[in-house]
């Protein structure tokens, strides 16, 4: 069967981040464990997930650098499943589709929210410029070529503006 994916999309930011998080279960075993879940026998619990998926799925993570295998036990030898930086970057984006997932349901339909762990307060979550504190969700932020872009890219965005560092 040919790949859906053309071989210049991949280039593309979002489709490189669909290649690691794209999968259902991958997503909800990243959610696991920013809930501090670490075990095999954890993960398999709380998702209802068999052994020969959940096996796979954790070492997709761990080849790609989201999460790290450690021993915890030596006899017999058990491992965990610990978050790397690199999986930690991805929580404001387990954060942000679980506020999008929300916001369609009524607040009596949530069955999760975030909220603050001080306070108790129910979040709303917002992706924002960190140098102008402007939301970018809206018509004032555009995506563009970038450096590394191949000549379709650069055609695409040809009428955007240039990136410009700060």
């Amino acid at each position: 069967m040919a790949s859906r994916i053309r071989p210049e999309d991949w280039e593309c930011p979002l489709s490189r981040a669909a290649q690691h998080v794209g999968e259902w279960w991958t997503l909800l075993l990243l959610h696991d464990a920013f809930d501090g879940y670490t075990r095999f026998d954890q993960f398999q619990e709380n998702l209802g997930i068999s052994s020969s998926m959940l096996t796979a799925r954790l070492k997709t993570l761990v080849d790609d650098g989201l999460l790290e295998r450690r021993p915890y036990q030596t006899n017999p030898v058990r491992h965990e499943y610990v978050l790397t930086e690199l999986g930690r970057s991805l929580r404001p984006v387990i954060v942000a589709l679980a506020a999008w997932g929300n916001a369609r349901l009524a607040p009596e339909e949530r069955s999760m929210v975030l909220v603050d762990a001080a306070t108790g307060a129910e979040a709303e979550p917002v992706l924002v410029d960190r140098a102008t504190g402007q939301r970018v969700d809206g018509p004032d932020f555009v995506f563009t070529a970038g450096p590394a872009a191949s000549k379709p890219f650069q055609d695409r965005y040809a009428a955007r503006p240039t990136p410009k560092r700060r």
